[in-house]
């Protein structure tokens, strides 16, 4: 289905961010109201040389769909051959990152240091829409600094190198994720190309990304950090306000994460996702204390069940 059509059914997308929208907390948030979500960051080299931790993050289900897979590198050859391995039934759309602002990332010239050589990055969109049959994306920020704002222009180029949707987190890479997000640059980068806009920043409840679609005129709203913690943060009734509300939720991550993954191997990132999901309860820091000591996913369990039970300050 074209990105666009994806958009105008569900227009709340949840970001790629690495270390986090793995299968089941992709699931969660679909079951909170998200349409089209997003991969962990996918090194085009590992998923070419067949790294079995990178194959691990094309993990999906019938269920997680719509699914775009995010893919980083700096090498056009590369990222074509990476883009060409996957398939539609993995996925309904790829997206190129070209604005991760994390150094070791920006090191070896991908991320936001495409923005910084423009024909590169053109190069690298042109060869990856050629070597697939899926709709390519690209994610992308501000500019550089505030000095080189240059997203209308970088969101044209990508047009003209066929991308088929474009994402736009409103900050430069020199805020990282400080400071506020310009939310007007999206409206810029709207009205300089026709295909589906998407923005992406400072969107912390339901409101505030139909508040960017009002001022914006995007087609669609991402949410990265304001989905963790909150995958309530799909719906207009947005977080809830007790552990009991928010347990029944919290225990379904739970359960998806022992359907889907190898839920010891990753019990740190859950603890950590549990951890957020209590942000603003009473005891929530004693609470996240006790959690980040258990050993096991059954410990965990038993801990929140007895917790709503007999609360503690």
């Amino acid at each position: 289905m074209p990105i666009a059509a994806l958009l105008r059914d569900n227009p709340y997308v949840l970001a790629p961010l690495a270390g986090y929208t793995d299968l089941a907390f992709r699931l969660l948030c679909r079951e909170r109201g998200a349409g089209l979500c997003f991969s962990e960051m996918i090194s085009c080299h590992g998923l070419v040389y067949e790294q079995k931790n990178t194959r691990l993050l094309l993990q999906t289900t019938t269920n997680d769909r719509p699914l775009g897979i995010q893919l980083f590198g700096s090498n056009p050859e590369v990222m074509a051959e990476a883009a060409s391995r996957i398939n539609v039934q993995e996925a309904d759309c790829i997206d190129i990152n070209m604005g991760c602002p994390v150094r070791k990332v920006i090191k070896k010239g991908a991320g936001a240091a495409l923005m910084k050589d423009i024909r590169l990055a053109e190069d690298i969109i042109n060869q990856v829409v050629r070597h697939t049959t899926l709709p390519v994306t690209v994610k992308f920020r501000s500019g550089w600094n505030n000095e080189h704002i240059i997203a209308p222009e970088f969101a044209q180029m990508a047009e003209s190198a066929g991308a088929s949707a474009v994402t736009i987190h409103a900050r430069t890479w020199a805020q990282a994720f400080g400071g506020k997000a310009d939310w007007q640059i999206i409206a810029r980068v709207k009205g300089s190309v026709s295909i589906p806009v998407i923005g992406n920043g400072d969107i912390l409840c339901y409101e505030d990304g139909e508040k960017m679609r009002s001022e914006t005129g995007c087609d669609g709203v991402m949410i990265g950090r304001g989905a963790l913690g909150n995958p309530w943060v799909f719906s207009q009734q947005g977080r809830p306000d007790s552990l009991k509300k928010r347990l029944p939720v919290i225990l379904r991550h739970l359960e998806l994460v022992e359907e889907h993954l190898e839920a010891e191997k990753i019990l740190f990132r859950v603890k950590n996702h549990i951890g957020r999901c209590l942000g603003g309860l009473p005891g929530a820091s004693r609470m996240r204390q006790e959690i980040m000591i258990l050993k096991d996913l059954n410990s965990l369990k038993t801990l929140l069940t007895n917790e709503q039970g007999n609360p503690r300050p």
